[in-house]
């Protein structure tokens, strides 16, 4: 078994260590190439300037993260055309049908990008170009597999003379259609030829070879040698997949979640939310699900105070079943002295009067945090997009309190996993203010919180998202509100939006954790506002254009009819947006 997955920078350690390897395949594959062009090519991933043209590396791995091949596609943006540089396998892992899904997938990424063509370089099969009869071999072979797609050598030029007079083995400008007709003129493809030699031959190809070689192309449109190896052949064109696997959003879902049932009258947090969402996202096949893993409770009380973690874990275990506990004596005089009696201590910890302990209350919003975790690794090991369908929420749990439903906060307990490997922007979307996050992250400067909600003077939690509230300490200047009114449209709300979404990018994160709410939506029993469908995947896609490694947790959202329309509506926008972030 492996895998596909592209590369477009080096921030990740698990993306150096990919390109690492894929340097020592080039070295091993092609020894005559230039030491400094293999040391180049981190560089050359990480800054589009460098040659003039984007590179993507695709890699294939193996359940062991070894990198057993990869391809290197050059997207020339600002003429629409993507040239293949390389594609390999080592010799150690090789085989195994790879060298083919590699290229299938580059395929697919040229598709994705636009492109009239995918060009590339191949050794000729012709005996008067190659007098090499081992080499000849290889070449014929190379280019029978590229015909079985429609990939085949451009004819009528001069593309394949040799550098010097009496060179062996020149290549051919070889064009891979991608399954369309190709329609592809003079002019353009000798902007192509230019940019090929000029960019990625700098310094190689003389100017009066170049300007040879270009001036050769004299059809009004490129044209392809006939087949000559799958003439006759019934060779069925290699179909796309709805979308690579490497760009499906990862879905890690609380599959205990309904033991926390609190069936009290008017309490609108309940296990229908999750199931109306899942059942919407299943139409849409941009998700891969994964299994939840355990994890040990020193990634919670990382973030919050361990006497309230182990409060919270006593107390839920000595509760009987269908027995809820609320809160009602609250330390506004001596909140040093907690009470001795548990069922007392409760306001001590907790921010309200409406959010409930019960016997499975700790276990459920552990499971969540486990939700939450097992998505952000996902994203350590180099997957673009993960979701915890989780509940109960976390947003509103602080370092040390519960409350608004939430017990603990699952968006900070991942910032935080993530912030050991790099800078975190923590977007809370959701009606109500991340008041939790906030507190858990006042006085850091390596996580950035950003919250968009209703105004405390009329929305919950009432005390906190005030906008003069901005950091504290090291922490000044990493934490931004945008409170709202108490009417937002879905435009009204974009807007602001745009200018949280800047926030970030001046940031510049790694990361990106985004608390999902959609209680935003019109019609919310908790909100006030009038978001419809296509605001949320507007949303999305505004998002997912920041092209981040960006983990989505589910906070609220409460409004069971358009829960599912909404959060399906949201994530189409988000993989959108990210398709095209990642490809500019």
């Amino acid at each position: 078994m492996f895998r596909i997955r592209p590369i477009y920078d080096t921030r990740l350690p698990i993306d150096v260590q990919a390109v690492e390897k894929a340097q020592e395949i080039l070295r091993e594959r092609f020894p005559l190439l230039d030491e400094e062009d293999v040391q180049q090519l981190p560089e050359q991933l990480a800054n589009p300037f460098l040659k003039q043209y984007r590179s993507i590396l695709f890699v294939a791995e193996d359940g062991r993260a070894n990198v057993r091949g990869f391809a290197l596609l050059c997207h020339f943006t600002d003429l629409h055309f993507c040239y293949l540089d390389f594609i390999s396998v080592s010799l150690k892992h090789g085989g195994g049908g790879i060298g083919s899904v590699l290229y299938e997938r580059i395929r697919e990424e040229a598709r994705a990008l636009g492109d009239s063509a995918l060009f590339f370089e191949c050794l000729p099969d012709d005996p008067a170009l190659c007098r090499d009869t081992a080499a000849l071999k290889d070449n014929i072979a190379r280019l029978r597999f590229y015909e079985r797609y429609g990939a085949r050598p451009v004819i009528g030029s001069a593309y394949e003379t040799p550098l010097t007079e009496g060179g062996d083995c020149p290549p051919y400008l070889v064009a891979d259609p991608l399954g369309k007709p190709l329609k592809v003129s003079r002019s353009q493809v000798r902007k192509v030829v230019r940019a090929i030699l000029t960019r990625k031959y700098k310094g190689t190809c003389s100017p009066e070879y170049t300007e040879m070689v270009v001036n050769s192309f004299n059809d009004p449109f490129v044209r392809l040698r006939e087949p000559r190896y799958t003439a006759g052949e019934d060779v069925p064109p290699v179909p796309p997949s709805r979308v690579s696997g490497d760009m499906r959003i990862a879905l890690v879902v609380n599959d205990k979640h309904d033991i926390h049932h609190v069936r009290e009258r008017g309490y609108v947090e309940s296990p229908v939310r999750i199931d109306s969402i899942r059942k919407a996202l299943e139409k849409t096949g941009l998700f891969e699900e994964m299994p939840v893993r355990h994890y040990p409770e020193t990634h919670i009380t990382a973030v919050h105070d361990k006497d309230y973690v182990s409060y919270l874990k006593t107390v839920c275990a000595k509760l009987p079943a269908n027995k809820s506990l609320y809160p009602y004596v609250f330390p506004i005089r001596n909140a040093s002295r907690p009470p001795r009696e548990l069922p007392v201590r409760a306001g001590y910890y907790c921010i309200d009067t409406f959010t409930p302990l019960n016997a499975n209350a700790y276990n459920a919003a552990k499971r969540a945090v486990d939700c939450g975790l097992t998505a952000a690794e996902s994203l350590l090991s180099g997957r673009r997009m993960a979701y915890a369908l989780v509940r109960p929420p976390g947003h509103h749990a602080e370092s040390r309190a519960f409350g608004g439903f939430c017990y603990f906060n699952t968006s900070a307990v991942a910032a935080h996993r993530l912030a050991s490997l790099g800078r975190v922007a923590v977007l809370d979307i959701d009606y109500h203010h991340g008041n939790g996050t906030q507190n858990i992250f006042y006085k850091r400067n390596d996580v950035l919180t950003v919250s968009i909600h209703g105004h405390p003077r009329f929305a919950y939690p009432y005390f906190s998202g005030f906008s003069e509230e901005v950091g504290e300490g090291e922490g000044l200047g990493f934490n931004r509100n945008f409170p709202l009114l108490e009417k937002v449209d879905g435009h009204q709300y974009s807007n602001v939006l745009v200018r949280a979404l800047q926030t970030i990018r001046e940031f510049k994160p790694t990361f990106l954790v985004v608390g999902l709410g959609l209680d935003p939506a019109k019609g919310d029993p908790t909100g006030t506002w009038s978001l419809a469908a296509k605001d949320f995947a507007h949303n999305g896609r505004l998002i997912g254009r920041l092209g981040l490694h960006t983990l989505v947790v589910q906070e609220g959202g409460y409004r069971i009819r358009s829960l599912g329309v909404n959060a399906r509506n949201f994530f189409v926008g988000l993989f959108e947006g990210m398709s095209e972030g990642v490809r500019r």
